[in-house]
């Protein structure tokens, strides 16, 4: 569990430098909540709550959540999301070990369907940012709702141009149903030479992070290995089909959530499959409702919903990949 927040340095460092202060204080805040969280219920259910909080899951749960969040979004819906990861997905369904569904995506959905403007209101990266946030405008805004100087966050939120800024993924989304190319859309300065800007080096940082996991046997490759590779050929059949009406895979594969979900989320060893094939189906399963949702939801980004409905078949996938044991047929149990 260390070693997986650890990994998570890279990516944590690249938001930093492309989107602010933001993430670093909600992941501070949501890794504190689900420690303390995690002791309080573990007293509750008389257990060694000191020993069992300290194995870092909890702390782990919030950091993955405090990345994922919006830098800007109220604190308190924060310490909403860790308590709910914590004490309902994963506590009452018995604790470590026994809950399935992946705890920090279940936060997150729980915000994204209550709150959906505030979980939808990330920044525009720095160099387009009409105004520069220190660290304490930064924790004024958060706790508080505007900056030292009295900016509002609607107002923060503007970019250079004037106009209000909104993620690569939702601006392509809007502009496809608003009659706009692909091509046409990313001409926007939202978008990077690859992907969106700053999204895409924030990608590349959570790779050599997740490579380093695997370089390490912290996880199996199988999981982000069925994920991508399916992403890659649902957007390239997209792109093929309808060149016009989706974004490139590279464009799929460097925006959003992807490579954090891929490498740090799906890979979840408690809520994720557990079988050699499964666990490259259930990667496979994630990736392609990744594209769905994407190209045809509701949502611009879709690794949580995703995630949560591989979990979901999770169990049926184990059942049917599970190996033979040594010394019966392949049609006997």
């Amino acid at each position: 569990m260390r070693l997986v927040a650890l990994c998570c340095i890279p990516g944590v460092l690249a938001q930093l430098y492309f989107f602010g202060w933001g993430n670093l204080i909600h992941i501070c805040l949501a890794g504190f909540t689900a420690w303390v969280t995690e002791v309080i219920i573990m007293v509750m259910r008389n257990r060694p709550a000191l020993r069992v909080a300290n194995d870092c899951s909890a702390i782990l749960t919030g950091v993955l959540l405090g990345i994922a969040l919006p830098p800007f979004l109220p604190w308190w819906m924060t310490v909403l999301a860790v308590v709910f990861a914590i004490a309902v997905v994963k506590h009452v369904y018995g604790g470590l070990g026994n809950n399935p569904f992946n705890p920090a995506m279940a936060g997150y959905v729980l915000l994204l369907i209550a709150f959906p403007v505030a979980m939808t209101s990330w920044m525009p990266v720095q160099s387009q940012a009409e105004h520069s946030l220190s660290l304490v405008d930064t924790a004024n805004l958060i706790f508080t709702g505007f900056t030292t100087d009295g900016f509002s966050l609607q107002q923060v939120r503007m970019t250079l141009d004037g106009m209000t800024a909104a993620t690569p993924l939702d601006t392509l989304k809007t502009d496809l149903r608003e009659g706009l190319t692909a091509a046409e859309s990313q001409q926007k300065l939202v978008f990077g030479q690859f992907a969106g800007a700053g999204w895409e080096w924030v990608n590349l940082a959570f790779l050599a992070g997740g490579l380093y996991l695997i370089r390490r046997k912290a996880i199996d490759w199988a999981i982000p290995g069925g994920f991508l590779i399916a992403l890659f050929i649902a957007s390239l059949l997209g792109t093929v089909l309808h060149p016009d009406g989706t974004g490139s895979p590279v464009f799929h594969l460097l925006n959003g959530g992807t490579m954090l979900g891929a490498f740090f989320i799906a890979t979840d060893p408690v809520s994720g499959s557990t079988t050699p094939k499964g666990r490259w189906i259930f990667g496979a399963l994630i990736g392609v409702l990744i594209y769905s949702i994407r190209t045809w939801g509701g949502y611009p980004d879709a690794v949580a919903f995703s995630v949560l409905l591989a979990n979901m078949c999770v169990a049926l996938i184990d059942y049917y990949t599970k190996p033979v044991s040594y010394g019966h047929r392949g049609d006997q149990s």
